[in-house]
């Protein structure tokens, strides 16, 4: 059922363990299978991601799919980072995907978009802060 790389990146995956310290920290579960995945990355002065650690537990399309996303983001910028539509996360699987797999598969890719925008949001708050001004809710 699986393809090689799948298994592969599964049984060996690329960028495994949290990094200490980092500018990103996120967890997020997959409610419906149980699968966790936490990222955390570290990213220069100019918005690029230099390093990439994750943990996580789950089935091989969840770990795997972290995994690659983890070789595909490392060196992008922030920006590029949030242009990755699920499409390229499917593409990237290479396998067909039922509405559970989509979830398992998409796990990473959510976790990696709302951890960099929770950080975007840290850093405007504290530029706000910074310039004497408050922040509006």
């Amino acid at each position: 059922m699986y393809r090689e790389h799948i298994l592969d990146h599964g049984m060996n995956p690329r960028h495994w363990g949290l990094l200490d310290p980092c500018d990103v920290d996120h967890e997020e579960h997959n409610i419906t299978c149980g699968d966790r995945l936490r990222i955390t990355l570290r990213i220069d002065h100019d918005g690029i991601i230099r390093e990439v650690g994750w943990d996580g537990e789950g089935c091989a399309i969840s770990q795997a799919s972290a995994s690659m996303l983890g070789e595909v983001i490392l060196g992008k910028s922030v920006a590029e980072v949030g242009q990755i539509t699920r499409d390229q996360i499917v593409a990237m699987l290479g396998i067909p995907l039922g509405i559970n797999r989509l979830k398992c598969a998409l796990l990473s890719l959510k976790t990696l978009i709302v951890g960099v925008a929770g950080e975007q949001h840290d850093e405007a708050d504290e530029e706000a802060d910074d310039n004497g001004t408050q922040e509006r809710r």
